[in-house]
């Protein structure tokens, strides 16, 4: 999945990748556990992972309703993704009623829907001081409210059926602050705090729910396929906010992340065909992980920052937890009370 010398793969070609599997002990779909054909939705679907995802699915031979970003995409667009086994749709996730006309519309051409992929969310790349309210809004409306949307308005058609799937697209910046993304990282923390409790309530109905934080991704598909003439931006989903005075100095922290995206360029080392069939098998998988995380640089940061975490614990939790030294000294003060107090009832 790492590998950025390597040519580009069609999605049939990544199905077919000896070392793209998930563990066993999931139980992914194989020759002994063919997956039976499924209904998504891919809320994103035009955006840097929707569209590889989209390919993936269909490429097993699944069926898909994929959805465009009302402010980037227009209809005449999405109806190029029309086919067999694929409907392209609209929608604002920001917005309910879209929402919930994607999920209507969906059900009436599939007849139910078992897995819903939301690749939906975007980025303003600044300072956190230079980001205006429209700034910070927009990226709670679309990255969070446009997640619960997407999670209040289908749980009762999942309900009714009695399975469902999740597959919520996070980021390693859900787990770790980036300089120069502060709200987005807001957004990513709420989103994975969603997740986590949500969970707790749907497992009794037979959902599930994965987070799913890739690191570097780059778009490495062969540009023909479903999308058919779609070109998409490459980064598409991180604005850049031109920086004020006493952040724009060339090694100010707040413009770590622009730096990092100009500097990775199109050498993103994560792959999002092989990431797309990984996720894929997710949403056929029996016992779905909380959390999959894409690539080597996902892995290594959020293993570092929770290390970081727990050092930090042991280092201050004396505060809270008395030392085994201490624990001694608190039973001998007490020995001593004890003696004192039995004195003076004898004098007395």
């Amino acid at each position: 999945m790492d590998d950025t010398a390597s040519t580009s793969l069609s999605p049939t070609a990544a199905s077919h990748h000896p070392t793209l599997r998930l563990p066993a002990t999931c139980e992914p779909p194989s020759e002994q556990n063919p997956p039976k054909q499924a209904a998504w939705i891919v809320f994103g679907a035009t955006g840097h992972m929707g569209r590889s995802l989209v390919r993936s699915v269909l490429s097993h031979g699944d069926k898909c309703t994929a959805v465009g970003w009302t402010q980037e995409n227009i209809p005449e667009q999405m109806e190029r993704w029309h086919e067999r086994n694929c409907l392209g749709l609209l929608c604002d996730v920001r917005v309910r009623e879209t929402v919930d006309t994607v999920i209507k519309k969906s059900i009436e051409r599939w007849g139910n829907i078992d897995i819903i992929a939301n690749c939906t969310g975007y980025g303003v790349i600044g300072a956190c001081e230079d980001q205006d309210e429209h700034d910070l809004r927009n990226q709670f409306a679309t990255n969070f409210l446009g997640t619960l949307h997407i999670l209040q308005l289908s749980l009762p058609h999942f309900r009714a059926q009695s399975h469902g799937r999740y597959l919520i697209f996070s980021s390693t910046s859900g787990a770790l602050g980036v300089p120069g993304l502060g709200p987005y990282c807001a957004t990513k923390y709420a989103v994975e705090g969603l997740i986590e409790s949500i969970l707790y309530e749907i497992d009794v109905f037979n959902i599930k729910a994965t987070l799913v934080e890739p690191g570097h991704v780059r778009l490495d598909e062969p540009e023909t396929g479903t999308s058919g003439p779609l070109r998409l931006k490459r980064y598409g989903h991180f604005w850049v906010k031109g920086a004020s005075a006493p952040y724009s100095a060339p090694t100010s922290p707040a413009g770590h992340a622009k730096r990092i995206v100009q500097w990775l360029n199109d050498r993103q080392p994560t792959s999002a065909v092989k990431s797309a069939e990984l996720v894929w098998q997710l949403g056929h998988c029996s016992y779905p992980p909380l959390r999959l995380l894409l690539g080597s640089y996902a892995v290594e940061s959020i293993r570092d920052r929770l290390r970081s975490i727990i050092e930090e614990i042991e280092d201050w939790k004396h505060l809270s937890f008395p030392a085994p030294a201490d624990l001694g000294d608190m039973d001998l003060d007490r020995d001593m009370e004890g003696d004192g107090e039995e004195g003076m009832e004898v004098g007395e």
